[in-house]
């Protein structure tokens, strides 16, 4: 039995969103009507589409009674958890033709990893390259030889760019296939403290550097549940994937077994078969809604309350922050997974992994069982759990019980009865909180404002012994049109060490908090942002701030006439306008909306 709450939210999104739902689904109907798309190309056109072609594949493309799969790699041999996808085209080839049909490498996209660029001036790239990919996956699928879509991608940005450019194809049919985690290494708790004790001078950047190798230190995602690892969750939740791809390791018999099942089943859903599946109805309001209350039972990105709008709304689906509010007052953490806990995504997927989290999350009537998925009608299908018999890939009812609960746990015996993530609202604004790994008695703060421009300027501050006090951080001018909207995780060592000395203190921001975000209150992705004139302008050190993530408040406690009087600051730093490819990115800045509508150029 569905929860009432459940339902009820969901009942208010489908009625917000009825009309720009029906018209994607009347945009995408339009586009399905035209059939195999290839059978429309003029001659000219076919024959450079398969010009590379071997001559059997030649012959099946100019027929369009079997399938063409479009390949969009985000490969690369930077990224660990990119660097696996070298070997899937040649893979997905073979799958295919082992049906029947064939597959094209229709495209790539890019690829940045934000561990790499967290601090930098490339950071400022980071989230535009959403908006991009997203860009470059409707290029790839653009030449309209294609009966269905594979996305390999894994990380922050590539996943969310790739579901964008992938709706606006809604009428093809879409599987997503990862690569999965590296193996564990040292411990993510561990890496912390070495941080920590770089920051505070204890140790050298020696010592640092030998614990970031020892944590990451081979291919695959990173292990903690960050933004990478959270896309993943939600791919599953979503039907997307194929059941039990989430976090199967690269390079095993396993993992090449998943691709080839993920290729062999794209072919079966095509329109040329009797199981099309368009990838503009899997994602409907109840599948969004299921994703959202899967990254919340587990404690998933902060980076999701924008991504996930953005996502929806190229579905015709409207979300706002109330939404995600609410379905986190109504949804039971069901796992720890660091940073809310010392386990990392290997320990979680032993202990029951995604498929536990489904079967608990149903059980209890928090998620929509009746689904359209990639695998069939419902999301029993992914409380399955895949075996390996003789090298053929099968399914087998999945686990009924954690082996773990200090990982995982049921819904009705949950670690906490809600999601953590809140939205707090006030004269500065509306914000998002995550507050899953924040104790409780640092879930409310009140303490004088210290003001900054960018996360350097936190960082001497500590350094210069200045902030040994409680206070709350205002870091501004950090949202989307300023500066592209960095994650700001270099501050997350600092806080924590003021933290730990006994000071109360808290982070308020019209920027972003890694997927990593942690035991420091943070009211973050703040809107309007500071550019925009929005309320945090107005702050000025030493004023009140008031942050109760228990109460929804994110104030400053000024006098209403002297706040109505104030003026808001003006940037001083315009460094984000050029250097390391910024200026590339001004009309991106120019025109991205605001945080809670997605900061995308894509929509109003």
């Amino acid at each position: 039995m569905i929860d009432s709450r459940l339902s009820a939210i969901t009942r208010r999104i489908e009625e917000r969103s009825a009309d720009s739902r029906a018209a994607y689904l009347e945009h995408i109907a339009d586009m399905g009507k035209q059939g195999p798309h290839r059978g429309q190309l003029s001659c000219s056109n076919l024959a450079h589409g398969f010009a590379a072609c071997s001559e059997e594949d030649k012959q099946a493309l100019t027929l369009t009674e079997s399938a063409n799969i479009g390949i969009v790699n985000a490969y690369n041999d930077m990224l660990s958890a990119h660097q696996p996808l070298a070997t899937y085209p040649e893979l997905v080839k073979r799958a295919a033709h082992g049906v029947g049909s064939t597959a094209q490498v229709a495209g790539g996209v890019p690829a940045m990893c934000d561990g790499v660029t967290q601090g930098t001036a490339g950071m400022e790239l980071s989230l535009f390259s959403r908006d991009i990919i997203a860009g470059s996956t409707a290029i790839a699928l653009s030449h309209n030889m294609f009966d269905g879509a594979l996305c390999l991608g894994v990380c922050d940005k590539i996943v969310p760019g790739l579901l964008i450019g992938a709706l606006s194809f809604g009428h093809l049919p879409v599987i997503f296939a990862p690569a999965g985690p590296m193996t564990s290494g040292l411990s993510n708790k561990e890496k912390a403290a070495v941080r920590q004790q770089y920051a505070e001078g204890k140790v050298g950047r020696d010592e640092l550097l030998k614990a970031e190798s020892a944590a990451y230190h081979g291919e695959g995602t990173c292990t903690f549940y960050g933004t990478a690892n959270s896309n993943q969750m939600l791919m599953e939740v979503m039907g997307v994937h194929i059941p039990g791809a989430a976090f199967e390791p690269p390079g095993t018999e396993m993992r090449d077994a998943l691709t080839v099942a993920a290729t062999e089943r794209l072919c079966k859903i095509t329109a040329l078969g009797n199981e099309y599946t368009p990838f503009g109805h899997v994602v409907d309001v109840k599948c969004i809604v299921n994703a959202i209350v899967a990254l919340l039972a587990t404690g998933g990105s902060t980076n999701h309350s924008i991504h996930w709008i953005a996502i929806a709304r190229a579905a015709g689906i409207l979300l706002d922050w109330q939404d995600y509010s609410d379905l986190s007052a109504i949804t039971p953490l069901v796992a720890r997974v660091y940073p809310n806990g010392s386990a990392d995504v290997n320990h979680f997927h032993a202990a029951g992994g995604t498929g536990y989290v489904i079967r608990t999350l149903l059980d209890n009537g928090l998620l929509h069982e009746d689904v359209k998925t990639n695998w069939g009608e419902g999301l029993h299908h992914y409380t399955q759990e895949p075996q390996l018999t003789d090298g053929r890939l099968s399914y087998i009812d999945g686990v009924h019980a954690s082996a773990d609960t200090t990982v995982l746990r049921p819904a009705d015996d949950a670690f906490s009865p809600e999601g953590g993530m809140r939205l707090l609202e006030g004269n500065l604004g509306r914000s998002v909180i995550k507050i899953s790994a924040v104790a409780e008695e640092h879930q409310l703060i009140e303490a004088p404002a210290v003001v900054f421009e960018d996360q350097v300027s936190l960082a001497a501050a500590f350094d210069a012994g200045e902030l040994e006090k409680d206070f709350v951080a205002v870091v501004r001018f950090q949202g989307p049109a300023s500066n592209g909207m960095p994650e700001l995780h270099k501050l997350t060592p600092f806080l924590g060490i003021l933290q730990d000395r006994g000071f109360k203190v808290a982070l308020v921001t019209d920027g972003r908090m890694s997927g990593a975000s942690g035991k420091v209150p943070a009211a973050i992705h703040l809107s309007p942002e500071a550019l925009a004139d929005g309320p945090i302008g107005k702050v000025r050190d030493g004023d009140m701030i008031r942050l109760d993530a228990r109460g929804g408040e994110l104030s400053a406690l000024v006098p209403t006439d002297e706040w109505a009087a104030r003026e808001n600051a003006k940037r001083a730093n315009d460094s984000a306008e050029s250097g390391t490819g910024r200026e590339l990115f001004g009309y991106m800045r120019r025109a991205v909306n605001a945080a809670e509508q997605g900061a995308t150029v894509f929509f109003d």
